[in-house]
């Protein structure tokens, strides 16, 4: 096998960390050997740009880009450095959605800070400072990212629900649970590393992606091997060009150990 990747990008929740939020000894070993020969290891994940951190401190290493925000948000990691942001006006979406459910649990990100909320969410979930706001504020300017959280919600009835609003101009993921990214309409994770990789002097053919969910659909067919972790939905895996183990199984470590030298 002649081809290997010069980039890696990660996902994080399912890929990297389980979803407990713990990195398993043998992922951080594989991580961090594929970045001593030389592999730039580029995190890109639905968190916010604190939960980017989050990792990458567990990892103990902060350099390069990292994609935070399903690619709504292109940083330097040290110092830290906006790259490239894309906002969308989010009212009509976010009124759209409220008018189904009301009592629905909104934030918006505050990028490199953290979230303003309408209320607070299950310990955890969101993370960075977080600051209490009414709704109509906080998408009153454009955004990068909005979630909109149900917790009384499973995830079958949300779907079905956020399915029927005919959310146009926006792009949007479900998540595990009832939860709902909203995005602006073309950026993805891929659109994110596109601008990585512009910056490196990389292409798509140089990407080794590894991811779990709905969100990593794009990035998982854009780059040059892309690989579902065994947990993901099989949509997710459909488009992807392998699949490991699951992320209780260390399955990113045994994708990662593939291409040491």
């Amino acid at each position: 096998m002649s081809w290997r990747p010069r980039l890696v990008a990660l996902d994080v929740d399912g890929t990297i960390v389980d979803h407990r939020n713990q990195l398993s000894p043998a992922v951080k070993e594989a991580i961090l050997a594929l970045r001593e020969q030389g592999v730039a290891i580029v995190i890109a994940t639905g968190r916010a740009v604190p939960g980017v951190y989050d990792v990458l401190d567990k990892l103990g290493f902060r350099e390069g880009l990292g994609v935070a925000s399903n690619g709504s948000v292109v940083f330097g990691v040290d110092p830290f450095e906006v790259v490239q942001t894309t906002t969308f006006d989010a009212r009509e979406a976010v009124r759209r959605v409220l008018e189904r459910v009301p009592e629905a649990l909104v934030a918006v990100e505050e990028v490199g800070v953290g979230y303003r909320v309408n209320r607070a969410f299950p310990q955890g979930e969101i993370t960075g400072e977080i600051i209490l706001d009414e709704v109509e504020r906080m998408v009153s300017q454009p955004v990068t990212r909005v979630v909109v959280r149900a917790p009384d919600h499973d995830r079958e009835e949300f779907s079905t629900l956020v399915e029927d609003l005919g959310l146009d101009g926006t792009n949007y993921y479900i998540g595990y649970t009832a939860w709902l990214d909203l995005a602006p309409e073309g950026v993805s994770k891929a659109s994110g590393l596109e601008t990585v990789c512009r910056v490196m002097g990389l292409t798509a053919a140089d990407v080794l992606a590894v991811g779990d969910g709905h969100n990593d659909h794009e990035m998982l067919q854009w780059a040059g091997r892309g690989v579902a972790m065994g947990q993901a939905p099989d949509e997710v895996k459909a488009v992807a060009d392998d699949v490991t183990a699951p992320v209780e199984a260390d399955g990113l470590a045994l994708e990662l150990r593939r291409w040491l030298d």
